[in-house]
């Protein structure tokens, strides 16, 4: 009897052996779905599995021990993958590391703790990134200005903001003033203010602005998309004089309040004007708006992702990773920002091309990192209050969703030494 057990055991060995002891997840065109893909990553950090995230192998794949949790997932998700005798993932490891390749291994050691900036009762629909998280079955939790203003975002590695007016103009939607929603929105707002002992929504969210600029001069990784890009900056730039027309505040701009901008304060932005016509939902110079008709077609409006040195610079390499080099371009509040008011130091990550727009861009303050990524949903080109939310199981190899990903997977890098 304890040799047929004996017998078994050696046998299970043997074909856990010739199954491979690792497991590769394509994410070129052979990738079934990408989305989910990261995902699985995710969850194999978080039980204690490292990764191996080859930049620039095949769409940027991913190399894992076959865990059997791991191999699980992968079934149930339907994600394409392969297994690897070790002998093949160190050939392919071999490959990527060659000093002739435009190729990278990069160890993801550790699931970031994630927390999205967005009000109670905000629905995964009213933003890409929630979409996304919730997709991919990454955890996360919900924070606001009560959390931010208590000290809690220390305790996150990873934080977007959601689609937020940090200027206090309630995203300058003015004309919906009689609507309930925004009534109620205003409402909540001015509470919350003069809970925390601040007269106006403006200075509320200006004091929530430097929590997060604080946390990622700290070494905290911020993402943010559309108007929480562009009005995190004007805030932080306004910090010392008001901006906010009386229509929304009560009070009129200040007389000098353009020799009082702070550019020296900001994230990515310097230069910029603000645009104080309270009817205009334009927020400032910042954003180059839709594209132009005829462009303004779905079919034809698209940006290029740029092409680093993955050895070199493994962090903006890391954000562009996709099975595509150009990504359909989308509108929002805040559609593209104009490259005469970006700070020296920016990194632009991807383009429309022949304007003078970027659509993605990345940088660091301190010990932390930004990216800014502009548009309201990739998916979903011309977004209206009310659309129908976007099903990602229809755009499972969406390369814009994948631009999102890549940054909630960038922080479980180990930290390298940038080269350039």
């Amino acid at each position: 009897m304890k040799r047929l057990l004996l017998c078994c055991i050696l046998l299970a060995v043997s074909a856990a052996l010739a199954r491979g002891q690792d497991v590769l997840i394509p994410m070129d065109d052979a990738q079934a779905n990408h989305l989910k893909a990261y995902g699985v990553v995710f969850h194999a950090l978080e039980r204690g599995t490292t990764s191996e995230w080859l930049l620039n192998y095949r769409g940027g794949s991913f190399l894992m021990p076959a865990a059997p949790a791991v191999l699980r997932e992968l079934r149930t998700e339907g994600i394409t993958f392969k297994s690897l005798a070790s002998s093949a993932s160190a050939q392919i490891v071999r490959t990527v590391e060659s000093p002739g390749s435009n190729m990278s291994v990069v160890r993801l050691t550790k699931a970031p703790k994630i927390a999205v900036y967005a009000p109670d009762g905000t629905v995964p629909w009213d933003d890409a990134v929630l979409l996304a998280l919730t997709y991919a079955n990454v955890p996360h939790d919900l924070i606001y200005d009560e959390e931010i203003l208590n000290g809690k975002l220390s305790t996150y590695d990873w934080v977007h903001l959601h689609h937020e007016d940090f200027t206090g103009q309630f995203s300058k939607f003015l004309r919906y003033r009689n609507e309930g929603w925004y009534i109620k929105q205003q409402r909540q707002a001015e509470a919350s203010a003069r809970k925390f002992g601040y007269r106006k929504v403006s200075a509320l969210k200006l004091a929530v602005a430097e929590k997060i600029r604080s946390y990622v001069a700290g070494g905290g990784f911020l993402f943010s998309m559309c108007t929480g890009t562009e009005t995190i900056d004007l805030a932080l730039a306004a910090h010392k004089t008001d901006i906010v027309p009386e229509a929304y505040d009560g009070d009129p701009v200040a007389p000098n309040a353009m020799q009082q901008l702070d550019y020296s304060h900001t994230f990515a932005f310097k230069g910029f004007r603000p645009n104080t016509n309270p009817y205009d939902t334009d927020h400032s110079t910042i954003d180059v708006g839709p594209p132009p008709r005829p462009l303004r077609d779905p079919t034809l409006d698209y940006f290029t992702l740029f092409d680093f040195s993955a050895k070199w610079d493994p962090v903006p390499t890391m954000l562009t990773q996709n099975h595509v080099a150009t990504v359909k371009g989308f509108v929002g509040q805040t559609t593209a920002f104009d490259t005469r008011y970006l700070k020296d130091k920016v990194v632009v990550l991807a383009k429309p091309p022949e304007r003078a727009q970027a659509r993605y861009i990345h940088g660091t303050l301190g010990k932390g990192t930004f990216t800014f990524y502009a548009g309201h949903d990739p998916e979903d080109y011309q977004h209206f209050v009310g659309d129908p939310p976007t099903d990602l199981s229809l755009h499972k190899h969406s390369p814009g969703y994948r631009l999102i990903l890549n940054n909630i997977l960038f922080p479980a890098a180990k930290k390298q030494k940038q080269k350039t």
